[in-house]
């Protein structure tokens, strides 16, 4: 019998040990690219932000200076009720007023501006559904929401113009959902809990008080940029920013009004509907903010049911502490200001300095470095 000898081929492949290596590698790899890339997207979408608010500023100036005064809320109580209230109070927002400037001339030609854009008719439904890009953050993911742009007219995670909505013309039922933006108007460093609801926040002045020797005013009369005082006289108050949600006794502003400078007196800024559940694109409830409160206070509570507006649950969304700037940018919020500039203002900015960027005419002294 003879013998012969089998000559072993080399072996081919990766060991065990060799293949968990180039595994763990990748893995590292994959864990440093990864935060990269996602810093490189937002940074875009911050950008696009930026794009936005710049776009929304200079239509806010076009019209200044067609008109001669800033865009208003259409909600004065010397003319008409302002709580469902129709014929010269259309309770429209200022944005509606710009939509010409913002090349949505198509929208602003959809409305009636005799009517409020409710009241459970389908006349306003065309104009109400139309959803503009440049109203919207792209980091902003709408939590709950139903659609980009929009979210529920019902509901706890719904959000609440004045009014009814319209009907939808093709269900014959009330529309479901309603249009949303991420930018608001600055009504400056007025109240914005103040006498509306008990307990004041402990960062606002007492409006029954003055604030301690030495230390600055935290929140003016006027809530929300209105004339009513703490006992809500409609008189007392004065709107220390450019906008102001309802317009009773109010002056409306022009570039002229801006004796701070306009580069620091903020004009725009952003904010989260889903944390403001009042917040809605047409009416004048839903359109303004305050620099009385501190950048990005989250309120994303909500009740078990109903909508408790008012609530002293200052994280809540029906809370009136959700009138502040917010965003989904780490670390702050892009502002506009009303020399067309938009500035990322930091979380950490001192509470006194962001409440005096807010007024027009408050006579406060702030550096460029102080933000």
């Amino acid at each position: 019998m003879s013998m012969t000898n089998s000559v072993r081929s080399p072996r081919k492949g990766f060991t065990l040990i060799e293949l968990l290596v180039v595994i763990a590698i990748i893995a590292v790899l994959i864990s440093l690219l990864l935060p990269a890339v996602q810093s490189a997207r937002e940074a875009a979408r911050r950008a696009q932000c930026v794009n936005n608010m710049k776009q929304i500023g200079l239509a806010i100036h076009n019209y200044e200076s067609s008109f001669g005064s800033f865009p208003v809320c259409i909600a004065d109580e010397s003319k008409a009720g302002i709580w469902g209230g129709a014929g010269s109070n259309n309770l429209l927002a200022w944005r509606a007023l710009i939509l010409p400037q913002m090349e949505a001339t198509a929208a602003y030609n959809a409305m009636n501006m005799n009517r409020p854009m409710g009241q459970g008719t389908s006349d306003q439904w065309t104009a109400y559904v139309i959803s503009n890009s440049a109203w919207i953050c792209p980091s902003d993911d709408n939590l709950n929401g139903v659609s980009p742009g929009f979210r529920s007219s019902t509901g706890v995670w719904g959000n609440y113009g004045n009014g009814a909505v319209p009907t939808n013309p093709f269900t014959g039922a009330a529309e479901t959902r309603i249009p949303v933006a991420n930018y608001q108007g600055s009504f400056g460093d007025n109240y914005c809990v103040g006498p509306l609801t008990s307990p004041q926040p402990p960062w606002e002045t007492p409006g029954a008080g003055n604030p301690a020797p030495g230390q600055p005013r935290i929140g003016w009369h006027g809530f929300w940029g209105t004339s009513f005082n703490n006992a809500f006289n409609a008189t007392g108050g004065q709107l220390r920013g450019i906008f102001a949600y309802r317009n009773r006794n109010v002056a409306t502003p022009g570039i002229s009004a801006i004796v701070d400078g306009t580069s620091n007196t903020v004009l725009i800024g952003e904010t989260i509907p889903a944390q403001v559940a009042d917040g809605n694109f047409w009416n004048h409830n839903g359109c303004t903010f305050g620099t009385s409160m501190p950048i990005n206070w989250e309120t994303l509570g909500v009740p078990p049911s109903g909508t408790p507006f008012g609530t002293s649950d200052y994280k809540n969304r029906y809370s009136y502490a959700s009138k502040g700037a917010k965003s989904k940018h780490p670390g702050g919020v892009n502002i506009g200001f009303c020399d067309g500039s938009v500035k990322f203002i930091k979380n950490t900015i001192n509470l006194p300095t962001w409440a005096a960027l807010g007024s027009r005419a408050g006579g406060e002294v702030v550096s460029s470095d102080a933000y």
